[in-house]
């Protein structure tokens, strides 16, 4: 009886947001972050302190953050997989947490070819909807929204069995598969236009076909459109350019396209496809009109207030596209956070994505912050964390955190600036990740040097009307001396001057003082532009859905390792053109 009403209980919460009321404990929570932090270190530590991981370091019941930085060492994802293996294969005994795991997630995987197991939990999937309300707390307060819909281009990933019975798929597939993110969409007044068979289907081609389709038959109700990653959504409209006279003639004759193959998705649809004429006319004649697909979002949605994903990091790219898209509308960045948990909230959504800051919550996991000092190649212990609380102004750090799910000072991989404070927690920058991307011997690129390159060398494109649709990079070590490999994908056809000159000033715009010194005396070797052709990579996108990977998790890996032969060869078998640059000569 107890446990049903406080299932009511629950349920009648989240039919009505109190957009305030989340403002305001965010406020009180952020105020004493300090105070906040050893409290939930104190609660991970109780609620797992009698775990077969935490055991061994001889904590013996303290819970003070001191005792558990001396005792507990800072650990990357390789020493806790051994751990995390037994769980997935059955081992019921407390190993990290002390309730027993259900559900694995998986990380996208995209850079290293192969997904990671993250135990996932209930306290994960709190404060994953503790984000999300704060999150659009912030953003209804300066882009208020009615009762309307999303348009989210959102899929499921391939959900599997692990050896030992746990449920294991994608972080994102692991939300959108638990009943309280719907309760907490519609409560938000942004149900998703499409139906679950869709989000759920088990051919992304053929379920982005619907949310386009959903889009149009709701379009005067959608207020966002969506995605996780801003990828998916220029993807998603990359596609809508090919099919949208297929979408129109399913609008005009109420039957849904032969594309679409799986029973369970026609069968939803045919519950919201009627015929439509009216409807089917007004979006052919927008379409017909339209100057290279510019502001196609706001004309085929009139009621959209903005667009809304992730849009740092590796998805920066693609912003300039986006824009294209949106025309006037906002893009808006989304909250901060990996496969292993969350960090921070974005509660300046009116900066755009390229500044967007993102406030600590200091409940939701035990932070520490290891300064950079300049030096991105050894961030070893030489420089010791720093708690929350003790970050400084402008300065750069990798975090390193600790959670409910069994993750103990666990470091991210990620590299972050102190842009500014939010009463006691600190607004937190991505920088980049902190592993280097490229690197032969002293030079030292990152994510970001190869973007502002390609985007040095692609302006000579702009002309022609050509733009880079993706791209990636190599380091080919196999090659003596050793050199970087760009691949690029293209929206048209370019004279090879042209892309020898773009192939010449990718080489010149890498400034790290490593990289320029070693090409002056061949210790590098000349840079190589590899133009693949297109479509390659949407089969890198399908390979890794392929592996039960989710669309919307999808992050084009920047730098292909060699321990990634299948992407290096869906690469190298669709190479068009090579240049080789002149740069240096």
């Amino acid at each position: 009886m107890e446990v049903k009403i406080m299932k009511m209980v629950v349920e009648k919460i989240e039919t009505k947001f109190d957009q305030e009321k989340v403002i305001e404990e965010f406020e009180d929570l952020t105020k004493d972050g300090g105070r906040i932090q050893e409290e939930t270190l104190k609660k991970i530590l109780e609620q797992n302190g009698g775990t077969e991981y935490l055991e061994q370091w001889g904590l013996n019941g303290r819970t003070d953050p001191q005792t558990f930085k001396n005792c507990v060492p800072i650990v990357t994802h390789n020493d806790l997989e051994p751990y995390i293996q037994r769980i997935a294969d059955g081992d019921l005994s407390p190993i990290l947490t002390g309730k027993p795991v259900e559900t694995i997630s998986l990380s996208s995987g995209t850079t290293q070819g192969k997904p990671k197991f993250v135990p996932f939990n209930d306290e994960l999937m709190e404060s994953t909807m503790q984000i999300f309300k704060t999150s659009f707390a912030f953003r209804n307060r300066e882009f208020p929204i009615g009762n309307g819909k999303a348009l989210q281009f959102i899929y499921s990933s391939k959900q599997f069995k692990t050896k030992g019975g746990l449920s294991a798929g994608t972080a994102t597939t692991n939300v959108y598969r638990n009943a309280q993110f719907k309760k907490t969409m519609k409560a938000m007044c942004t149900p998703c236009c499409s139906p679950d068979e869709v989000i759920f289907g088990p051919d992304f081609h053929q379920s982005l076909y619907c949310h386009l389709l959903c889009g149009l038959i709701f379009r005067d109700e959608v207020q966002v459109v969506s995605s996780t990653f801003a990828h998916s959504i220029v993807h998603a409209f990359r596609t809508f350019e090919q099919v949208w006279e297929a979408l129109v003639v399913d609008i005009r004759e109420g039957v849904l396209s032969s594309r679409v193959t799986v029973p369970s998705i026609r069968l939803a649809m045919s519950k919201l496809l009627k015929p439509d004429p009216e409807l089917a006319d007004t979006i052919y004649k927008k379409c017909s009109r339209l100057s290279n697909w510019y502001g196609l979002i706001p004309e085929l949605f009139p009621n959209t207030r903005y667009i809304y994903g992730i849009m740092t990091g590796s998805m920066e790219p693609y912003l300039k596209k986006l824009r294209h898209y949106a025309g006037e509308l906002s893009l808006l960045s989304a909250d901060y956070g990996s496969s292993e948990g969350w960090v921070g909230v974005n509660v300046n959504p009116k900066l755009p994505p390229e500044l967007v800051t993102y406030a600590v919550l200091p409940n939701i996991g035990y932070f520490e912050f290891i300064p950079i000092g300049g030096n991105l190649n050894g961030m070893e212990q030489a420089n010791s964390p720093v708690g929350l609380t003790e970050v400084k102004l402008g300065e750069e750090y990798e975090i390193v955190f600790t959670n409910f799910a069994g993750l103990y000072r666990y470091r991210l991989g990620d590299v972050v600036k102190i842009k500014g404070f939010h009463n006691g927690t600190p607004e937190l920058q991505f920088v980049c990740r902190s592993n280097l991307l490229l690197s032969i011997n002293i030079d030292k690129n990152t994510e970001k040097d190869l973007q502002l390159a390609v985007e040095a060398a692609a302006k000579s494109l702009v002309d022609e009307k050509l733009e880079v649709v993706d791209f990636t990079s190599h380091v080919n070590v196999s090659a003596d001396p050793g050199h970087y490999v760009i691949f690029w994908e293209l929206s048209g056809e370019a004279t090879d001057e042209m892309l020898q000159d773009c192939c010449n000033c990718l080489d010149r715009s890498f400034i790290d003082a490593g990289y320029v010194s070693s090409r002056k005396v061949n210790a590098i070797g000349a840079l190589e532009l590899r133009i693949v052709k297109r479509g390659t990579f949407h089969k890198i996108l399908d390979h890794f859905v392929g592996l039960g990977g989710a669309v919307s998790q999808f992050k084009t890996p920047r730098c292909v390792g060699p321990k990634n032969s299948s992407l290096l060869q869906i690469l190298s078998s669709n190479v068009a053109e090579t240049y080789v640059s002149s740069a240096f000569c």
